[in-house]
């Protein structure tokens, strides 16, 4: 049981660490904004996009940023579990 406090507390100092930090993309329609939770904060879209003969390129370049976003994110994240002692720290 302790073990189980023990690294729901490493995973909440994680997620508190993530709440801090936040990722931009940005491509020709849109500009994404994610916390560090992989929540959007922000999303701005390119009004020239705003015409419903772009719709399927907008939506395109929206799932790409978010997908972007997240991979930022995750990057990020992984980062900041090897200065928190890696994987093998949250798994003792």
């Amino acid at each position: 049981m302790k073990q189980f406090n023990d690294l729901r507390k490493q995973a909440n100092t994680l997620k508190s660490a993530m709440s801090e930090e936040s990722v931009e993309v940005e491509n020709s329609a849109v500009k994404i904004i994610m916390d560090g939770n992989q929540e959007i904060k922000s999303l701005n879209i390119n009004k020239d996009y705003l015409n419903p003969d772009k719709k399927n390129d907008l939506e395109k370049k929206i799932t790409d940023g978010i997908a972007e976003a997240i991979k930022k994110v995750q990057r990020k994240m992984a980062m900041k579990m090897q200065k928190m002692g890696g994987l093998d720290n949250f798994m003792k």
